[in-house]
């Protein structure tokens, strides 16, 4: 029987590029995990994640963005097009993940742990785009945000997480 997978470092994933990234190099970080779409009501998000991550990777934060497809089709480019377009429109510096899914038989592993650390309002299930997750710096997440709170809104979130 495989090891139950318990934190953040136990996890890899693929970079917009195709490259694997072992989730292990943000060991010891404060990490703000969040499905994204670039055609959702919530994009503009991307700013204000832009601006939360600029205003703390000094001090060991990150955010990482998952695209996702698997809520109304808001996620239809390529993971080329995506990185193009989060980088002109929102000026987006922080890492991006290649395109996968969040619920049902295919959800990335890493989302499948997500879910089950912290379950949300309608159980396990990612509700839509922009759902966060704050991941402290031992790698266990405290804490779930929905897709209606905002980036700058977690501030004391991360300041707290910061301070661990």
């Amino acid at each position: 029987m495989a090891a139950q997978q318990s934190t953040l470092t136990d996890f890899r994933a693929n970079l917009l590029d195709g490259t694997e990234k072992d989730l292990a190099d943000y060991a010891g970080q404060v990490v703000l995990v969040v499905n994204t779409a670039s055609k959702c009501g919530f994009t503009p998000q991307y700013k204000g994640l832009q601006a939360l991550y600029e205003e703390f990777v000094g001090r060991g934060f990150v955010v990482l963005g998952f695209p996702c497809d698997q809520f109304a089709h808001q996620e239809p480019a390529s993971d080329g097009e995506i990185g193009a377009f989060c980088e002109r429109n929102f000026g987006v510096e922080f890492p991006l993940f290649s395109k996968i899914e969040v619920n049902g038989s295919g959800a990335h592993p890493l989302y499948r742990w997500l879910k089950s650390e912290r379950s949300g309002l309608l159980g396990g299930r990612i509700t839509w785009n922009f759902t966060k997750f704050l991941i402290g710096r031992d790698g266990t997440v405290v804490g779930r945000f929905g897709p209606n709170k905002k980036p700058e809104d977690l501030r004391a979130a991360v300041e707290e997480a910061l301070a661990q």
